[in-house]
């Protein structure tokens, strides 16, 4: 049995992640951590007593709901979850900024890592972590968990029978409105930007989409005055064989989440493809001329099917190697892109 603690009590974890988990044999939940003073608020030389007071009491809060409705224990420090002998693994959800700093310590202590995506801000970082983890033969997943779910490889295959004939063109839309403004996406320090965020889903899909032999070949990153981070953008992505995704993503714009694939004989376009939830019954439409047919999707449960994906990684080498190298693929494709925007 795989125990797996929580490094923050956070929405995603509670709400996504620990439904899903009860689902899946040979893992368990653990126990959640909430930070110390020190992890919460760096330099302590400033920070009142009732500041800190206050952080612990309103992370204790969270943490309790957690325990009381999945069992566990509460551990007090990220750096004590990191170290523990009473845990096997540790997921993160915390902002990405703080992945490679608590996933290399988890790592070092011989931890299997699930990390939110994306796995950290840099091809550097990513690289560090794949290192280590390979060294000691331990698990790093990066959960872009919609690439699990059963809708993608569905519309492929109508794609590939031919109902559309022969693809011209994939393109890739997704962006929603404008969140608070002390939402993590928007901080600098915390590793915020809509690449990151919205950004690195249509170029994990895209990859996906071309077979694992995607570049990005032109691009496009935008701000707006009042905020630190890019606020949009925009790229072409091609393989060897010239096929061709168009991408745009956006933390500041109409709700959009989908996938257009325009062929020689007709198009085929789906809306939640990067964010269909546990339950949800996805549809597509397929249009030839002017007629336009709407099918049905399976249900599926990404999320869960993501940590099958882990737990298959713990159990078999073949399939952690291959994380490895879609996990550093993902990454390149992030620096390529920036490469193009500078």
């Amino acid at each position: 049995m795989i125990r797996i603690g929580i490094i923050c009590p956070s929405e995603i974890a509670f709400r996504r992640f620990l439904p899903a988990l009860v689902k899946v044999k040979g893992v368990a939940f653990a126990g959640v951590a909430i930070a110390s003073p020190q992890e919460w608020f760096g330099d302590l030389s400033n920070v009142t007593g009732e500041q800190i007071d206050a952080q612990l009491s309103h992370e204790h809060a969270k943490a309790q709901v957690f325990i009381d409705q999945y069992g566990g224990k509460l551990i007090h420090g990220y750096e004590s979850l990191a170290t523990s002998d009473e845990i096997d693994a540790i997921y993160v959800p915390l902002p990405p900024a703080l992945h490679h700093r608590w996933s290399r310590l988890a790592l070092q202590n011989d931890k299997h890592v699930f990390v939110e995506k994306p796995s950290t801000t840099t091809l550097s970082d990513t690289l560090d972590l794949i290192g280590i983890a390979s060294e000691k033969r331990l698990v790093l997943h990066e959960n872009y968990m919609f690439i699990y779910h059963s809708q993608l490889e569905e519309i492929q295959s109508i794609v590939k029978r031919g109902e559309i004939g022969d693809v011209r063109l994939y393109r890739i839309s997704f962006g929603f409105p404008r969140r608070a403004a002390n939402d993590f996406r928007y901080n600098k320090t915390l590793g915020g930007g809509a690449l990151l965020d919205v950004g690195g889903y249509c170029l994990k899909y895209a990859n996906w989409l071309l077979g694992g032999d995607a570049h990005v070949v032109s691009a496009q990153s935008s701000r707006i005055d009042e905020f630190e981070v890019d606020m949009f953008g925009s790229a072409t992505v091609e393989n060897a064989d010239g096929q061709t995704v168009q991408l745009a993503f956006g933390m500041d714009n109409d709700y959009r989440c989908e996938i257009e694939i325009w062929g020689s004989k007709g198009t085929i376009t789906s809306g939640r493809i990067l964010t269909a939830p546990d339950g949800f019954a996805p549809s597509y439409d397929i249009k030839k001329n002017q007629e336009i047919e709407t099918c049905q999707l399976s249900v599926d449960d990404a999320f869960m099917k993501s940590i099958r994906r882990f737990m298959d990684c713990v159990e078999n080498t073949e399939i952690r190697l291959e994380e490895y190298e879609l996990l550093k693929k993902q990454s390149e494709l992030v620096e390529e892109f920036r490469a193009l925007t500078r």
